[in-house]
Order: structure tokens, then sequence, then C-alpha cells
């Protein structure tokens, strides 16, 4: 990438392979988007800006903002990307890639098109810190109708507002084109079941005599869905044949396939024992499993090569059951990456009036559709169902059914009930139902007017803006009342969940339910989900409005509103609309759809009204002739912000450029920014989810009456539910930004090595306050720190102690503590964060050679600090662990340091070589992302996974023809992405690598054909 400032010498290029003959117009439309609103000013030179150019666009090859921003090394994780989270409605799914420049989180990098924010893909998910975060969506941007991307590297709070804590990414469209080009391009991964074609158009027309233009680009792309069996790393959900030979050769933390499975594993209610015989079917606490009749302990036939076993299977690596384990991967057409069926359309205009004005506007329409084949539903703890004595298949059913019938399906002999026994259903994958269809659409809308023009030596502007972007989230689900009533039935119509899979190949199915069974209790659970930006906003500058003994001091100052929605309207199965009566238990769950926690709506909206102002003060300028000060500038600027919901917030910046000669510039500066809460954040309602969590009370309990010798021993663990939800009190996170770097541009270079640009910047963030949960588990040693106080945690909800709660607290001197009911977790202001880096950058251009001309660019990221530290309230809880008062074992959460763990490796690289001879062209690029480590897993060595660094090249040539006939101004490329078909690195993840860090596309070879007419 091209690593340069904006006016990196006074009046130089924007671009490394700019000159001095460079159209003034263009170097000013740079500053006034990107590091400064000032028409003209010269002070960008003091902020990091990467200029990534349409040529290396082409050299990357990218095809979606995914692979621009994946290929940009100041950028980290693509967290919301098509491949992590396809399985749940929780996450963002479809086709969505986040932009997070820094990897500070997404949400803290703001994105422009054309110099105005973009509004946010509708659908959330959780971060790191557990809170819903919101993004960009970098696909909804078409890539062919990009003319460049400015990448400024700097907090601009200031200057930007809100959500510009790490930088500000500004894509920069096609415009003011006269003509018409269409390209249609195919391309495929060898060996594999990918492919994708494309059609992109650009048109282009002037009217009114050149005071007019239009110009309108399209993009079209159809793709295959990549099948995860298609690639190695991804076919199996057993990764440990893939690390024979290494220190993690056979380790059971790299079996990765499930253990909920077609055999059903089940809980008689009331917890009876069943006998048949003198033989127990069950465990004393009435559970037990279905089984091939091949795999040990058999202890009752159910027919067709399967039986019942008591107790829970033994699906451990080593145990007796691990067979039975279940992998998709190995029944169903597992999507990678989703079919894709893109539409983007862009246009913008702009008019001349006669009166000098000009009127201009921007027009977008963005759909995409995204096919994923998943994995059948599944159990989950915190959610039961309970199968009535009547079933047709229960084993432990009664004699007879209601009609007189006798019951073909009850284990003869047995002990229970003559009238049945009802079963808790603990552990089923529904694979009757066969693999999950994820069905995602996603619309997006962007108009926008605007007026501008010159006043009295005043630039001004105005526009209004209003973008909207809309979810649609489909899938198959379970209608828990539905499937209830359909497993009361005790005709062969009922749901079986006890016919397992396939006792020859047990970690498949072919034993399946009546389609009758089916179709009865299933049904599309559906997500909507829409986010709205308007926004009207004027602006002035002035390039001179006072002049100083160094020159002119430029201002530019102006105010906006925005109003921002955002609503997540969940199936009404979901979000307690429709409920769910358990009538065997009387239980009623807030959720219908089953194996489905409960999520209610969530809606929310908010208006932002700013101001801002900067001043551009030239301090020495070259006329002064001041030794080792050629030139001395220094930027001001300013921002205050009065949000509905949450209050008001004003920060700073000043940045400060010094050319010692020409060719050597020494640039800093230091600015304060924020990042309002999103709406999700500020509004949710209640959101319930469960956790295994100690509760330590209980272990002080036992350790002091003497059950234990140590909280090592302790097995007070249970099920903790947590009440998850919005808080209005909110504070925005707080960011303080140093940059310091220089800019070295030889001037002493003879004209055959032609023209180079070195960069060099340090930067440091300061984060406070970031937003997150304080834990379910934190919560609990609070409680216990109380507890042993006194008093209680109102945050924490217990049930009523009961008499073997009291018996297990007598004499401990605390008093007796019930189980956790449930525990409170608003969203809250929390940990605080220091990233720390160098970025380093290399342009050269050489042109008018013999052997053609030359275009190279080389971008590095070293990070050197990624700190995130703990809040307040746990050093508190440190306080009280080192003073006594609480044990010496209780688990704190810990300062980490986050470097190469997991998503951030020290180096990322990036380099593109463009050659142009005549009518040949060759571009290639090449992106390098360093070795991480996977904190998921350890050796017998306690040592991390270590992730290895992964390199990938892409590489195309094209041939233009000019007057050839019907061939005239066309051309013709082909290339290829990821060369050497570098695989990801593998981590023990689901898909057998990290999809946030690297891409899943193997090699994949392309022919486009280019038309102008």
């Amino acid at each position: 990438m091209a690593t340069v400032s904006a006016f990196v010498f006074g009046a130089g290029g924007v671009h490394a392979q700019e000159t001095e003959a460079v159209d003034e117009t263009k170097r000013e439309a740079v500053i006034v988007v990107v590091g400064s609103r000032i028409s003209g000013a010269s002070i960008d030179g003091a902020l990091p800006v990467t200029v990534v150019s349409e040529e290396e666009i082409a050299a990357i090859a990218a095809v979606s903002g995914e692979d621009l921003f994946r290929s940009i090394p100041q950028f980290g994780d693509v967290s919301f990307n098509q491949t992590s989270g396809q399985v749940s409605s929780n996450f963002a799914r479809g086709d969505v890639a986040s932009v997070d420049l820094r990897n500070l989180g997404v949400g803290s990098t703001l994105v422009l098109i054309n110099g105005r924010r973009g509004v946010n893909y509708p659908s959330s998910q959780a971060s790191s810190n557990l809170a819903p975060v919101l993004t960009f969506n970098s696909n909804t941007v078409p890539v062919n109708g990009i003319k460049r991307v400015e990448v400024l590297r700097d907090g601009a709070g200031a200057i930007y507002g809100s959500d510009a804590v790490a930088g500000v990414v500004n894509m920069v469209l096609q415009d003011d084109f006269e003509g018409n080009r269409v390209d249609v391009q195919y391309g495929a991964a060898p060996d594999t079941d990918l492919n994708e074609w494309s059609v992109n158009g650009l048109f282009g027309r002037n009217f009114a005599e050149g005071r007019g233009n239009v110009t309108l680009f399209a993009n079209y792309t159809d793709r295959s869905a990549l099948p995860a069996t298609d690639m190695e790393f991804s076919s199996t959900g057993d990764l440990r044949p893939l690390f024979a030979g290494t220190a993690f050769d056979g380790n059971a933390s790299l079996l990765n396939d499930s253990t909920t499975m077609p055999w059903g594993t089940f809980q008689t209610v009331g917890n009876v024992r069943v006998r048949q015989g003198g033989t127990s079917l069950t465990s004393a606490a009435g559970a037990f499993h279905v089984q091939p009749g091949t795999n040990a302990g058999c202890l009752a036939s159910l027919g067709g090569g399967i039986c019942i076993d008591d107790a829970s299977p033994a699906t451990a690596s080593t145990g007796a059951d691990a067979n039975l384990r279940w992998d998709a991967r190995s029944s169903y057409p597992i999507s990678l990456n989703p079919s894709l069926q893109r539409l983007n359309l862009f246009t913008m205009g702009k008019y001349e009036l006669e009166n000098g004005m000009e009127l201009f506007g921007e027009g977008g329409y963005y759909r995409a559709e995204t096919e994923s084949i998943q994995d059948s539903i599944f159990t989950i703890g915190s959610i039961r169902m309970t199968i009535p004595a009547s079933n047709y298949w229960n084993p432990f059913g009664p004699v007879t059914f209601a009609d007189g019938s006798a019951n073909p399906n009850r284990l003869p002999g047995i002990d229970a009930p003559a009238g049945g026994l009802p079963v808790t259903l603990t552990g089923l994958r529904f694979s009757d139902l066969g693999p999950t269809n994820v069905r995602v659409k996603a619309e997006q809308y962007r108009a926008l007017a605007g007026l501008r023009g010159d006043f009295a030596d005043w630039n001004w502007e105005t526009a209004l803006l209003y973008s909207e972007a809309k979810v649609d989230d489909r899938q198959l689900g379970i209608n828990a009342t539905a499937f209830q009533e359909n497993l009361a039935l005790s005709t062969p119509d009922a749901f079986n969940p006890f016919n397992g899979g396939d006792p020859l190949h047990p970690g498949t199915d072919n034993t399946f339910s009546s389609q009758a069974a089916v179709d009865a209790i299933t049904f599309d659970a559906n997500r909507v989900n829409k986010t709205t930006l308007f926004q009207w906003d004027a602006n002035v500058s002035r390039p001179d409005i006072v002049t100083l003994w160094a020159g002119d001091v430029g201002v530019a100052a102006g105010v906006e509103y925005r109003r921002e929605t955002q609503l997540d309207d969940r199936d009404p199965n979901v979000d307690g609309t429709f409920t769910w009566l358990d009538t065997v238990t009387g239980l009623l769950q807030e959720s219908n759809l089953f194996g489905v926690s409960p999520t209610p709506d969530n809606s929310g909206s908010r208006n932002v009204a700013s101001s801002y102002i900067e001043f551009a003060v030239p301090l020495v300028s070259p006329e002064m002739n001041i030794p080792l000060v050629h030139a001395l500038d220094l930027q001001l600027a300013g921002r205050y912000e009065d949000y509905s919901d949450f209050g008001t917030v004003a920060k700073p910046k000043a940045a400060l450029a010094w050319d010692v000669f020409d060719g050597l510039r020494f640039r800093g500066s230091y600015s304060e920014g924020f990042r309002a809460p999103n709406l999700e954040q500020v509004n949710a309602t209640l959101v319930t989810r469960g956790n295994n969590r100690v509760d330590y009370v209980r272990c002080e309990a036992d350790l002091r009456a003497g059950r234990i010798t140590s909280f090592n021993n302790c097995s007070a663990t249970f099920v903790a539910t947590a009440r998850r939800s919005g808080n209005p009190d909110l504070e925005p996170e707080e960011s303080t930004n140093w940059t310091v770097g220089t800019v070295i541009q030889p001037q002493f270079l003879p004209d055959f090595l032609g023209s180079m640009t070195f960069t060099a910047d340090y930067w440091s963030i300061e984060q406070t306050g970031i937003v997150g949960v304080f834990g379910e588990g934190n919560a609990l040693i609070v409680d216990y720190l109380n507890r042993v106080q006194g008093t209680v945690n109102p945050a924490v909800t217990r049930l009523a102690p009961t008499a073997d709660d009291i018996a297990r607290f007598a004499g401990t001197g605390l008093d007796p503590a019930g189980i956790v009911q449930y525990v409170d977790d608003v969203y809250q202001n929390l940990q605080p964060q220091t990233v720390e880096g160098i970025d380093f950058g290399f342009q050269w251009s050489l042109e008018g050679t013999r052997a053609g001309d030359f275009d190279f660019s080389l971008n590095a990221s070293r990070l050197l600090t990624y700190s995130r530290g703990v809040s307040d309230a746990i050093d508190d809880l440190y306080a009280a662990r080192d003073s006594g008062v609480i044990n010496a074992l209780t688990v704190l959460p810990e300062t980490a340091d986050l470097i190469e763990q997991n998503g951030n490796p020290k180096w990322r690289l990036s380099s593109s070589l463009t050659w142009d001879l005549n009518q040949f062209r060759v571009g290639a690029s090449a992106t390098y992302v360093g070795g991480v480590d996977d904190t998921s897993i350890r050796d017998a060595n306690l040592n991390f996974l270590r992730v290895d660094d992964h390199t990938l090249v892409n590489l195309y040539a094209q041939y233009s023809f000019e007057d050839e006939g019907i061939f005239a101004n066309s051309r013709i490329r082909v290339g290829a992405r990821n060369l050497f078909d570098n695989e990801p690195p593998l981590a023990d993840e689901t898909f057998g690598y990290m999809g946030s860090l690297y891409s899943a596309t193997p090699r994949y070879l392309y022919l486009s054909v280019q038309k102008e007419f």
C-alpha cells in the first residue's frame, strides 16, 4: 500500500507515484476528506495516511471489501465474516465483513463513503467482552467502483466524531467518468466446487456542455459455496491426523466433532431408576442413553441393532463410546463459505448552476443473498424437553395406550409404572431433520443530495444523506410446543428421539423419524434487523483567513446533525411472543424455538448534534530561510457533540509537521477520542445466557467444614444464568492517541533511480471504559466477598436455601446460600486497554524507461504492546484476596498481554508491484501475517499451539488492445489469487483455522475481459 501523507512536503503529492504535476484539485479532494477539512491547506503532511490506488486494488485481486481490508497491515481481525458463526442466529451472518483498524475492536473505526458516514450492518454479535457490537459492512461497496481508499491511521474524533478512535477509512468512488466500460470475469478454484463469475459496468455521461456529469457503476457476482470437505484442514472435525508428528500428536483437544449426537441421552422425570429383572437400565438418577448394539455395555435391545446403556455415553477420545461422536462433514456438504449472489449499484452526479454553485448527489443500492449448509439442530443444556410417557417410541412408555392398543415399544419386564414414565431429553442431534439451510438476504440503500460553492473567498458545502440497511435471516427451527405435542402421540407419526444413528457407522445416521413428524415440528425461524442513518451537514473553509509571518492561516468549521436507529426483530418464537409450556413439568419457557435461548426484540434511536473547528497554522515557511527548519506547520482542531441518550462530549487534536529540509520531515500528533456506546448496548432488553461457573461461597463453606482441604478440590460448579441488558447510563469509551513519525523523500537521487518515499510512524492508543459485561463468574466472587463480610451481592439472585443447603453451611459461620437462580449483568464501562506499534512504508516509482514503468510499495505494521487491564471492581477483589478476606486460590481475571494471542500477530506486511510496458501490464501483490498462539489448547509441556505465519501471493498479467478492429479499447487479464495455494495455518477451531485472521480461499484462477465503447 502507498503509506504516505497527503502533501508530504508542502505542495507534494498525496501518493508516492504522484509528482508536482498532479492536478491541484485532486490534492484538495484528498485533504478535505482525510486528515483535514481545510481545502488547500498543507497541514495534512503531519498525519499518517495510507492510500490504496486502483492499480494496487487490481494487484491485490480484491473482489470484495473483505479481500481489500485483509490486505492492509494496519487492519486486524475480520470477526464478522462469512465463515464464523454460521450455525447461530446470534451472529452477524450473510455477506458481511467487519472493519477493525488496529484490532482495537469492532466499532472503533469510522468508515466514510466519499467523506460521509456509512450505515452500520444491522446484525450485531458479541465482542470479546461479551457486549454487542456493530460494524460497517465493507462488502456493500463495489470494489470495481473504488477510485482509491484512504486510511487515516490516527485518532480523528476531533474532526469526525465518534467511532474514529483508531482512525478513519474513506472510500472514494469513481466519478466524472465519460464513456462505457464493461468487464466480465470468471474464476474457479481447481479441485474444488468453488467457482465465481461477475459482471462489472462503469457508465458515464457529460451533459449541459460539460457542466454536468452522471456516472453509474454496477457489479453482479454469483459465487458457488465452498464445501468444507474440499479443503483438507476443514474436511473433518477430528484434527488429530493433521498434527501427527508434532507436540500435539494425539491431543484430545483436537477432537472437535460433537458429543451432541443422534444417539440421544435421557433422564427419567423424577430421577427414577428403571430395572429390567435384576438389571438396572438407568443410573441411580435415572440417566441412560442409546447406542449401537456393538458397543460395550448394552443392557436392553431396542431392535434394529441399537440398545440402551445406563448413565451418559463415554465419548472422551479414549472412551468406549467415542465412535458415537458426530461430525456433520461426513454426512452433509457443510459450507465453509456460503453461496453468494451480490448486486451493487452506485451512481454519482453533479451539475454546475449558472450562478457558479454546484449540485451533487449519490445513490446506492446493494443486495446480497447467501445460502449456507450447516449442521443439524441440537439441544442445549439450559433448555430441556420432556417426552411424555405416551410417546409411541418411549421404551419406558405405558403397557397399553389410551386407545387400548398394546405398546409395541415398551421394554418387557421393566419395573416402570404401568402408565409409563415421562423422560427428559438431555441431549440429541436432530439429524432426522437433515442439515440446516441458512438463508440471509441483505439490502442497503444510500441517497445523498448536496450543494457547494464559493462566497467571499470561502468554500462552503451542505448535504442531506439517508442510508438504510436491512437483513432478513432465516433458518430451519423446531417449534417447541408442536414438538411436545407430537412427542405425546401414541402412533408411529410421533417423532422418535430413541432411534439413534447408523449402528454400522455410528458417526452417521440412517434411521429417521417419519416425514409427517418432521413436518409437524419444523418451521422457518426468521430474524429481521434494520439500521438507518439520516445526516445533515454544513461546512465552510478558507485557506487564508488571516496571514501570519509564515503564511496564510486556514480554517474549517462545520455543523452536523444525524439520527441513527437500530431494530433487532427476533422471531416471535424467540422474543417471548410465543412461549412454550412443558405440559409434563408445568415449566414455562420464554422461547418457543427449541434449542435457542430466549432473546427479546431490541430497538433504539439517538439524535446527535455536533460542531467542529479546525485551524492550519504555518509557523515557519521556506522563505524565512531558518536553518534546519525548512517549514513548520501546526494543526489544531476540536469537536463538540451532544447525544440525546447519554450527554455531551468534547475532544481536541493537535498535529505538527516539521520539515528539517526539503526531503526530511518529522511529524507528530496528539488527539483525544471517544466511542459512543452503540444503540444495542444502551437499549437492549433482557437477554439470558447460561454458563458453568464456580460458586465460591460454597467452596468456602466446604473448606471451613473440612469437606475439602483446598479450593483446588472444590466441585461447586453450577450453571449460572446471566441476565444481560442494556445500560442507559453508559459513558463513552475514552481514548488518547499519540503518533510520532518521519517521512524521507531523497531529493538527490538521479532520475534513473526513480522517486522514493520512506515513512515510519510510532503510534500509541490508550483506551478506558471499554464496554463489556462484568461476568456472572466475577459477580459470584463479589457475592462470596460480601457474604464472608455479612452482606450479599444484590446482582446475584438465589433460590431459598434448601435443607441440604442449610446443612452444608452449618457450623461454618456463613449464612446458608441457595442455588444461584440468575445474575443481573448489565453492560458497563470496564477495562482499560493500551495498544502501541510502529508502521513502516516504502514507495518507489520509476517511469519512462525503455523497460517500462515500475511502481512498488511496501507497507508493514509491527505491534509492540497490546495490554488489556482489569476494571476497578476486579482490583477490589485482588485487594480482598491479598489481604486474606477471600481464599488465595480464588481465580480472578488478570491483566493480559495479548500480543501474539489468537488474533494479534506482531507483524503484518503487504506489498505490490506493477510493471507497464506499452500495452502489457503485470501486477503482483503479497501479504504476510505473523504467527500467533492458539490459547485454546496446550501440549504436554503446557505450551500453546503455535499457529504458523502465513503468506499469500497474487499475480495477474494483462494486454490492452488499442486500435485493433473489434478488439479496440479492450483488455484481457488472466490472474491467480493465492498463487501458491497456501492454506491457512492450522488451529484448534471448528474448521481447522482462524477464520477471523485468515481467508480460506484456495488457489483461485480467473480470466477477465474488458471492453470500452
